[in-house]
């Protein structure tokens, strides 16, 4: 018997945790996202300083925490082969709760659950519409087709509007009007040691930044180097500034977080589709055949657990379907 083709759009923990599980039920599987790597929102990032020496970000998602018991049995599998760790219990002081990191970087996570899937990057999905031979074909923008069985969709709903509109499918309004905060981020690496307290992160500490990571704590880079998310409010007010502009106001929030050190090089960021402002009550949305599977943050909730837990959903729909 032929196996049944499926392909997935997004190669984030959605996609890829989507893709695991209908390898695991025997489907032919291609993911395919249009960035040079896997990871999605999960991503680390590596900037040379002056000297010559590598400093390494986490640019994206910063840690994650554990309360559906699904997700902790991936988890503690995780931990058990040496992909993720505890970080700390909290920022400011110890709430119980672990926060867990990737081992390398967040993206470390995303390259083990990739392995052994085939996962095509730099592949920029055009279109969505119905085959020919097949219920649906996926066009990339070389112009190269896949026809599938079944797909898959995990980019921001947004995107998978966008890229589905020629399947003549009908989407909830509700699910076609989510928004998303956006986030702009500075990665700054210093000539010294920044003015953190341990564990190495603040949450929202001023009127500017939601997060500030030193990722020297954190475990990841070998020298100093700091992550700051602007919040929502400061990123939609400053989002139309010109990177100069937006990288000098960055650069004057953060000096209070420095201690005596100085940024030696740095890097503007900037994510439109960051976090969804309202999630759909569901882990996925599928057409009535389940052929069709819109998943992601936006579903299960807006961090890693939710993004994993909506790949599994949408994995498991379309296998039983």
């Amino acid at each position: 018997m032929t196996a049944r083709r499926a392909v997935v759009v997004g190669a984030g923990l959605s996609g890829l945790m989507a893709a695991r599980t209908l390898a695991e039920h025997d489907w032919n599987v291609t993911v395919l996202d249009k960035g040079r790597g896997v990871g999605g929102r999960m991503a680390t990032r590596r900037i040379t300083a002056p000297d010559a020496r590598v400093a390494i970000f986490d640019h994206g998602a910063q840690f994650f925490t554990v309360r559906d018991p699904r997700f902790e049995s991936l988890v503690n599998e995780w931990v058990r082969v040496g992909v993720v760790r505890e970080w700390c219990r909290g920022f400011a002081g110890d709430d119980g709760h672990p926060r867990y990191v990737a081992n390398n970087g967040m993206t470390a996570l995303t390259k083990h659950l990739a392995n052994g899937l085939d996962v095509r990057t730099s592949n920029l999905v055009f279109a969505v519409k119905p085959g020919t031979t097949t219920r649906w074909t996926v066009v990339v923008d070389d112009g190269s087709e896949l026809d599938a069985d079944a797909v898959v969709m995990t980019c921001p709903l947004p995107q998978s509007y966008s890229l589905t509109v020629t399947t003549g499918v009908e989407l909830p309004n509700e699910l076609l009007l989510t928004d998303y905060d956006r986030t702009i981020g500075l990665l700054a690496v210093l000539d010294a040691s920044p003015a953190i307290p341990a564990p190495g992160g603040l949450q929202n500490p001023d009127a500017v930044f939601s997060w500030i990571g030193d990722n020297v704590a954190k475990g990841i880079s070998p020298i100093p180097a700091v992550t700051f998310h602007a919040n929502p409010e400061w990123s939609a007010q400053h989002w139309d500034d010109d990177a100069e502009t937006g990288l000098t106001l960055l650069t004057e929030a953060a000096a209070p977080y420095l201690g005596g050190a100085t940024i030696v090089a740095s890097e503007y960021k900037k994510w439109r589709f960051a976090t969804p402002k309202k999630l759909w009550p569901e882990p996925c949305h599928a057409t009535a055949d389940d052929t069709l599977v819109f998943a992601g943050d936006a579903f299960a909730g807006p961090k890693v657990e939710g993004a994993v837990l909506s790949g599994l959903a949408a994995g498991a729909v379309v296998a039983n379907a």
